[in-house]
């Protein structure tokens, strides 16, 4: 099985590393920040193997152009509709990419920008910004729409998949979670949880589509009455759920 090690970086990202099962050799998820991959591969004695970017903002991105001039022979993998220019090898809905013998499954996942994408295995997931514990991604660039359709490839997955998304939001999200879903006695139960943990400063990731599945309420728009939100946020004319879920997102935004 291959390990993955969570990269600290600005004050909440997680640059994630896949490393190889029997060689030193590791691929970075999302280095916005070359100067911690740096230290952790002098650290560990490890060379960076490639790179796998989910989109273009700044902080996923920054760190790429200091790997490749260290690591020139390291390939790095994105969105074939990305701004971001660095990519040498684009990816696009439906590809699939070896990395030390776990195949992932590309699948586009817009709505919190345009090119995103998300990296697919039957054991775990790299979905950037677009699914956090508890919550996910705010809509710069995609629609609510676009944003309810990509929860659905996560709903898709086998409830033991491991979410690495790439922010330690958890806290955060668990707050709005527990406002839209007050009854819901699993995600207190989560809300506790997580709040021990981040009193310990521990991190509260990975976490698995099965807990998603249970207390997200972006994953549960179809659930979630629309009397649960806020007048100011409720939707005017529809109940289908992704009225629902932007109704949820506006709502979050402001929260």
């Amino acid at each position: 099985m291959v390990q993955v090690d969570a990269i600290n970086a600005f004050n909440d990202n997680y640059i994630w590393a896949l490393v190889h099962p029997t060689k030193p050799h590791v691929y970075v998820v999302d280095p916005g920040d070359a100067e911690p991959v740096m230290h952790y591969l002098e650290q560990h004695d490890y060379q960076l193997a490639g790179i796998l970017v989910t989109h273009h903002h700044w902080d996923h991105t920054t760190g790429v152009a200091a790997l490749k001039q260290a690591y020139p022979e390291a390939p790095v993998y994105g969105p074939q509709n990305s701004p971001f220019t660095g990519i040498e090898h684009t990816l696009a809905d439906g590809d699939s990419i070896d990395v030390f013998g776990l195949n992932f499954l590309v699948r586009a996942t817009p709505g919190h920008t345009l090119d995103h994408i998300s990296y697919i295995n039957e054991q775990l997931v790299f979905c950037g910004d677009t699914l956090f514990s508890g919550g996910c991604g705010r809509l710069f660039e995609g629609t609510p729409e676009q944003m309810w359709q990509s929860m659905q490839t996560f709903l898709t997955l086998s409830d033991d998949t491991l979410v690495y998304c790439t922010h330690e939001y958890t806290q955060a999200n668990m707050a709005f979670a527990s406002a839209a879903q007050p009854e819901d006695a699993e995600v207190q139960r989560y809300t506790n949880k997580v709040n021990a943990l981040r009193e310990q400063q521990q991190m509260t990731l990975p976490s698995t589509i099965g807990q998603e599945k249970r207390i997200n309420p972006f994953l549960r728009a179809d659930k979630i009455s629309p009397q649960a939100l806020p007048t100011a946020y409720r939707p005017a004319t529809s109940g289908e759920p992704s009225a629902i879920f932007a109704g949820l997102r506006a709502w979050k935004d402001n929260f």
